[in-house]
């Protein structure tokens, strides 16, 4: 059910798999708007958009704003806290010009699900107070057919998809006139604070992608007041109509919060330093003991997580064009980028003995550590039964105990040995989007493993459903189980400059070359690998 209204307000955290959606219309039915509201506003930080534009909001006074609860998401996923970069564009048309601008400096979220849907909202200070009029909001729950306008500067037609056309995503703001229609056209009445539902199906009006948190409003007298804010579609399977907070029910929470009578505390804030954003995994960024420097540094994620395609198994990809659109971000303390650098090149990859891939980024360990970066040490030694670890996901870092090391963990036609399984399953689990997280020593500075897969079904031994296979050749497959990959065998095979080097002593990644042989592989190329299935 959340899946466009996160799209919508393009929430942080886990979007990327959604940017992929077909966005809904704009402001269907409706027109660009001639005069600037004064409440209007939009809220503008970490957006795939150029003009900055992430979500609608609405200044309900000098100070204060409101928008949906999953417009403003921090790293660690707070329902109250200190956000980084969150500005306002306050009464103006134009996302770009005009108006007011002015920082966020606290935001609170009434919930960090966004569950009850009915309750899908925030609220936002402003550092510094602004001239303009806000809005206020409406006393009672707006009865069924009830005009209502609604703003927003979302897509331009159902067939946009891409957050760089002007055309598509228009930086003026748009309206249209509506009204409030039955709840049953939106949401199934369960029982929780139950959204307004607006808009029509036909023909459509409603809002859509990077509209969310903008205004349902109604009129009063000769005044404009703020009845919903966007939250998105319901659960009837429809685009529009559309579901939108009832304001008047969540007015109790707003004032107690704006007025400073009840005002939610701060969340904790997990140190999450150094969790890394590679591609579209997690990862970390990585060296050996004898990394100097003076040398490149290197990223490390799953294999995979690769790109342009994961290595076929027995084999292993070296010394690969660089297949990562984005940086690499590197996380502070509180999960906010503390810097970006590049990959340079794809240096290793495989799935066959461990899943791993490691990049060559742009910039030096040196210049890592003047722009204050975490980077952490590789383990020279494996894991055991009952050693203790760290997850560095990017929102939190669970403690969790090695509870199995595996010989053989088998997936789909892959095969990696020594494998590791942790838990509890319920704090330490390995699921879509925590791919390539690193497992770290309780001194938080050292890289034991790196998570890769969990057994999602209950299957044994396919695609998403890894099989234990033990030295007796049993098979095992429990769903839910959570498994990591070894990483001390890597430091013995990285030379200087932060070269991979599969023919130096003690090398035994897949692609390494036996004892016994001087053979060279080529570089650039597939290698086979010489582990025994």
């Amino acid at each position: 059910m959340r899946s466009r209204s996160l799209l919508l307000g393009v929430a942080l955290a886990l979007t990327a798999p959604l940017m992929g959606a077909v966005p809904a219309q704009a402001i269907v039915g409706g027109t660009e708007s001639t005069q600037p509201y004064s409440f209007m506003v939009s809220l503008q930080y970490d957006a795939p958009r150029p003009d900055g534009h992430r979500c609608g909001a609405v200044l309900i006074a000098p100070q204060w704003a409101v928008t949906a609860g999953h417009c403003a998401n921090s790293p660690t996923g707070a329902t109250a806290g200190v956000p980084r970069g969150w500005k306002v564009r306050v009464g103006s048309l134009d996302t770009t010009s005009g108006g007011e601008v002015a920082e966020i400096d606290e935001f609170y979220r009434r919930h960090n699900t966004y569950d009850p849907p009915g309750e899908d909202i925030a609220v936002l200070h402003l550092r510094n107070p602004v001239r303009a009029k806000p809005v206020r909001l409406a006393e009672t729950t707006p009865a069924d057919g009830t005009p209502v306008r609604i703003l927003g500067w979302g897509a331009a037609s159902a067939s946009c998809d891409d957050f760089n056309d002007p055309n598509c995503f228009p930086s003026k703001l748009r309206e249209a006139d509506t009204e409030v229609v039955p709840l049953k056209q939106c949401w199934d009445d369960d029982g929780h604070t139950l959204p307004l539902c607006v808009g029509r199906a036909d023909p459509p009006v409603g809002p859509g992608t990077t509209d969310s948190g903008g205004p349902a409003l109604v009129r009063v007298g000769d005044e404009w007041v703020l009845a919903g804010t966007v939250i998105g579609p319901g659960d009837r399977g429809a685009d529009f109509p559309d579901m939108y907070t009832d304001v008047a029910k969540n007015a109790g929470w707003i004032n107690g919060i704006v007025t400073g009578t009840d005002v939610p505390p701060f969340d904790p804030v997990p140190n999450v330093e150094g969790a890394a954003k590679v591609g579209e995994c997690q990862g970390s960024v990585v060296r050996a003991a004898t990394a100097r420097p003076e040398d490149p540094a290197l990223a490390l994620t799953n294999g995979h997580c690769v790109p342009s395609g994961r290595p076929v198994p027995g084999t292993a990809l070296v010394d690969q064009p660089a297949d990562l659109e984005d940086p690499v971000t590197i996380a502070d303390p509180a999960g906010y980028p503390q810097t970006t650098t590049r990959a340079t090149r794809l240096v290793y990859a495989t799935m066959t003995g461990t899943d791993i891939a490691l990049y060559r980024l742009d910039k030096t360990y040196a210049q890592l550590a003047a722009e204050g970066a975490k980077v952490f040490q590789l383990s020279t030694t494996p894991m055991r039964i009952g050693d203790q670890l760290f997850m560095a996901y990017a929102s939190s870092r669970p403690q969790c105990t090695v509870e199995a090391v595996v010989t053989h963990l088998r997936e789909d036609g892959y095969q990696q040995d020594d494998a590791v399984r942790y838990g509890p399953s319920d704090t330490c689990v390995s699921k879509p989007g925590y791919s390539g997280t690193a497992l770290l020593a309780p001194d938080e500075n050292t890289v034991m493993g790196i998570n890769n897969t969990h057994n999602r079904d209950g299957e044994q031994c396919t695609n998403n459903n890894p099989c234990e296979v033990g030295q007796d050749g049993a098979v095992t497959a429990v769903k839910g189980r959570s498994y990591g990959q070894q990483v001390y065998r890597i430091t013995a095979c990285l030379a200087e400059g932060s070269r991979l080097d599969l023919h130096r002593p003690g090398c035994a990644l897949t692609g390494a070359t036996p004892p016994a042989t001087s053979a060279t592989p080529p570089p650039s190329t597939t290698t086979p690998s010489t582990r025994q299935p």
